[in-house]
């Protein structure tokens, strides 16, 4: 087994499972937001929304991170150098991972206020929100397997 294979297979399981939970905590945050008023069931949300964050989310981004700055070092010192790092593709991939990540922080703010009781938004506005990091994701992927931008 190439090591270059065995990297990219664990950052895809790693930006699966980091996905999984940017697209799911918003979601507790709209069940958390309805359920205000019901002390009982916003500790099963707090508990929920926590675990998720660290259990799920921090974990996966970090091996995320990780994983793909080893197949960035694989590119550079066995296959292509420092070129690919001006290719339109990765500008694009970098811009997503960089917006990924800023919304996984925002998110753990968000999580953060709503837990101490804070107005976070409205029901509404996190279903909505809610898709923001699939649209993201569906611009990286399709930068990086089509590489539509390319020069």
């Amino acid at each position: 087994m190439n090591h270059y294979d065995l990297l990219r297979g664990l950052h895809i399981l790693a930006v699966i499972a980091w996905m999984a939970g940017l697209l799911y905590l918003p979601r507790l945050f709209v069940y958390h937001i309805q359920n205000r008023d019901k002390p009982e069931v916003v500790a099963i949300f707090t508990t929920m929304e926590t675990k998720l964050m660290k259990i799920i989310m921090n974990p996966a981004m970090i091996m995320a991170w990780v994983f793909g700055a080893g197949l960035i070092w694989s590119n550079v010192q066995d296959r292509f150098g420092w070129k690919f790092f001006y290719e339109p593709w990765f500008v694009v991939k970098m811009a997503g991972i960089v917006a990924i990540t800023g919304w996984h922080h925002m998110l753990l703010a968000n999580m953060n206020k709503l837990q101490r009781g804070e107005d976070i938004g409205s029901e509404k506005k996190w279903r909505m929100m809610n898709e923001v990091p699939f649209i993201i994701a569906i611009v990286m992927v399709i930068a990086v397997t089509t590489e539509m931008f390319t020069i």
